[in-house]
């Protein structure tokens, strides 16, 4: 019934470009569209015969790039794919010339159906994943929602912007009873790890890689063949890093691992090997492995979740411009609905949920430096909508605590380069082994020497230097029992990889001030002149520098830009948020690391916050486990776990709240002070001009010292 369905479907798109009932430019949207689906059906019939398996490297590579060719950098400009192009080809006069209701009506078509046919086509994207996985019932959806919106052009009329919008709202609606429990499968069971990652191939044929459905990347080729020519030893040492830190977190957390059965391993294309090592370990510690793909539909590339892209996108500019594509249909019904799914699901999940041991995630760092520009066709959350995401955010992770218990899981992450920071990547990887298997007894008994002073005073002063305009007051929760209890988390190599930090949940009343830094990447995104002013622990004011160029020459047409990307991109859609972290980072060897190589804006925040003081937005560390007492290995209890916000978890949970955690560091060389003061005004330098002055932390300034 399904290949009837989809042979029907691709007959009728086949006779689309001789379609003459349908108005320019749409009849070029279809044209074009029509044919990226041709393109892709006839690799279709490739895969499912084997004779795409007997392809050359070479050939699956120009295979892909023939496919992707409208994505990619070089043609976006001019393709149906890009939001402003739809928008503008919408809004030419050939187009107005079928829109009833004059300039007005031209503009309104131009800003929502162009976007609007732009997502359709990125949706469209999805397909290569189904079709390398055999996944017939889940193309069908797509050519039929394709083909439905076609229908409506198809007339000669131009059908008005709320019927197209209407249908995809629908498709993605309707069709939520199969894609939620589809996705919760995918994330909850475990998989033969060998098929999975190599599809019958062997490992050293790079050939393998493009049976995953995925775009891959020549630098993704270079990672592969990379780790495939470690010695054997390295390659252990790089996948037991990982795997010795989420063992770990459950001995330092006190977590019971004996009654979990599965672990989730997050990776990017090119790291099957220490994949596969990973899951050889995990096995032998009773775990069997999940490899979660990455979220290709609309309805599932949600903002804010933390779920990521397992390959290198094409285009990280088609990326940024379609990731609020969700704005097309996401209203309370919908959101309602997405969460009646999920329960629906996890409940017929229930026993792998109940034995899931949480992820471990191996992150990625080195892509090019990545400035996006902003499009003001994109799509983009309404102020509503923004507070639904919100909401569903926080009853998501409400959920999944319910039925995967934060106190019954862990977690790690850990980061590796990527061969795109340069001719020295090999040794920096050498590099980045050795820091993420330093010796955490050392960073311990480093980082209690901090504690042992910030547990005694009143509060902590940041301060900057050099054009570095910050000035912090941050509140630190008193302690009832000093001998017993410590505000601060030792936190060495175990969830967080690698050591080096030590971390608070701050006091929001008398946490004031700035917090100024002046270039930063987070999530790959830079960010220049970043202010954002605290009051009452609360940031109310954010922005940053990026777009005030474009400001002064009148060319942005959206208010205050520099706001709005660090509200969208930081602050995870929230006007307001409180500070969730404040930590000591004291790895001063990835620092020097970073220098020595010129990388420090490519370095991950996983890393990067080690480098120097950070602070958190959004959620304490502890969120949904406030009540879950761990202790510091010097047995002291850390209590310093929520705030007055999250304090408000058992009477008000969906205000206690945000589903956002976004750590922002300072480096060491834009710190003038950070101190501990007492209530008498007397204060204890912990870093003064960069380098620590506590006594006994002499060892932490040898790699800044060395480098400079």
């Amino acid at each position: 019934m399904t290949e009837e369905r989809l042979s029907l479907a691709m007959e009728r798109i086949a006779q689309i470009p001789e379609e003459t009932g349908i108005r320019e430019p749409f009849h070029d949207f279809f044209c074009s569209s029509a044919a990226f689906l041709t393109r892709l059906f006839s690799l279709r019939e490739e895969v499912r015969s084997g004779a795409y398996r007997e392809r050359s490297l070479p050939e699956m590579q120009e295979l892909q790039d023939r496919l992707y060719r409208e994505m990619l950098p070089g043609q976006y400009g001019e393709s149906w794919l890009n939001p402003a192009y739809a928008a503008e080809k919408v809004r030419s006069p050939a187009a107005g010339a079928g829109i009833h209701g004059g300039a007005g009506k031209k503009e309104a078509a131009g800003k929502m159906t162009g976007p609007a046919l732009s997502a359709l086509y990125a949706e469209l994207y999805a397909l290569p994943k189904f079709i390398f996985e055999g996944r017939d019932e889940d193309i069908a959806p797509v050519l039929e929602i394709y083909l439905q919106v076609f229908g409506l052009f198809a007339g000669g009329e131009v059908p008005s912007c709320a019927s197209v919008r209407d249908a995809l709202y629908w498709y993605n609606f309707d069709y939520l009873d199969v894609t939620v429990p589809e996705r919760s499968r995918e994330l909850l069971l475990p998989c033969d790890v060998q098929e999975t990652l190599y599809h019958g191939m062997a490992p050293e044929d790079l050939r393998y890689l493009f049976l995953s459905g995925d775009y891959i990347s020549a630098e993704t080729l270079k990672t592969a063949a990379f780790l495939n020519s470690l010695p054997e030893e390295k390659a252990r040492a790089a996948a037991d890093a990982m795997v010795n830190g989420f063992l770990t977190g459950f001995k330092v957390l006190g977590k019971d691992l004996s009654s979990r059965t599965s672990v989730a391993v997050r990776f990017s294309r090119g790291f099957e090997r220490l994949v596969k090592l990973s899951a050889e370990r995990f096995a032998e510690a009773g775990l069997k492995t999940i490899l979660p793909g990455s979220a290709v539909r609309m309805a599932e590339r949600l903002p804010g979740s933390t779920e990521r892209q397992i390959s290198r996108s094409p285009n990280r500019q088609f990326d940024y411009d379609h990731r609020f594509d969700c704005a097309l249909f996401w209203d309370k019904a919908f959101t309602d609905r997405k969460l009646s799914e999920l329960r629906l699901s996890y409940g017929e999940l229930r026993e792998e949920a109940e034995g899931y041991a949480g992820p471990a995630v191996i992150e990625t760092f080195g892509e090019p430096e990545f400035e996006p520009a902003e499009c003001p066709a994109a799509f983009s959350l309404d102020p509503k909508q923004r507070k639904l995401r919100a909401a569903y955010m926080n009853a998501n992770l409400t959920l999944r605590n319910e039925f995967m218990p934060d106190e019954k899981t862990s977690f790690t992450i850990i980061a590796w380069p990527l061969p795109e920071t340069g001719d020295f990547f090999p040794a920096l990887f050498d590099d980045i082994l050795r820091i993420n298997t330093l010796d955490t007894e050392l960073y311990r008994d480093l980082q209690q020497k901090i504690i042992d002073v910030l547990d005694l005073c009143d509060h902590a002063e940041v301060k900057g230097q050099g054009g570095n305009e910050t000035d912090l007051r941050i509140a630190l929760r008193r302690l009832s029992d000093p001998a017993r209890e410590t505000r601060f988390e030792n936190c060495v190599a175990d969830v967080n990889i690698p050591a080096g930090e030590v971390f608070t949940s701050p006091v929001l009343e008398g946490t004031e001030g700035l917090l100024h830094v002046s270039e930063v990447y987070i999530d790959g995104l830079l960010f220049r002149d970043l202010r954002i002013r605290f009051e009452r622990g609360r940031a109310v004011e954010a922005r940053c520098g990026n777009f005030d160029a474009a400001d002064e020459t009148g060319k942005k047409d959206l208010q205050d830009p520099g706001r709005q990307y660090v509200i969208e991109n930081i602050m995870g859609g929230h006007e307001v948020l409180p500070m969730g972290e404040f930590a000591v980072g004291t790895n001063t060897l990835a620092c020097a690391t970073a220098r020595k190589y010129g990388i420090e804006a490519k370095m991950p925040i996983l890393i990067a916050e080690k480098t120097g003081p950070h602070f958190a937005l959004g959620d304490t560390c502890y969120s949904h486990e406030e009540d879950v007492l761990t202790y510091n290995p010097d047995g002291k209890a850390i209590v310093a776990r929520d705030n007055e916000i999250s304090a408000r978890r058992k009477e008000a949970p969906e205000e206690a709240y945000f589903g956002h955690h976004k750590d922002i560091t300072i480096p060491y060389e834009e710190i003038g002070s950070l101190s501990a003061v007492n209530a008498d005004g007397t204060r204890t330098d912990i870093i003064r001009r960069g380098r620590f002055v506590l006594p006994g932390l002499e060892a932490l300034n040898g790699p800044l010292d060395r480098e400079s």
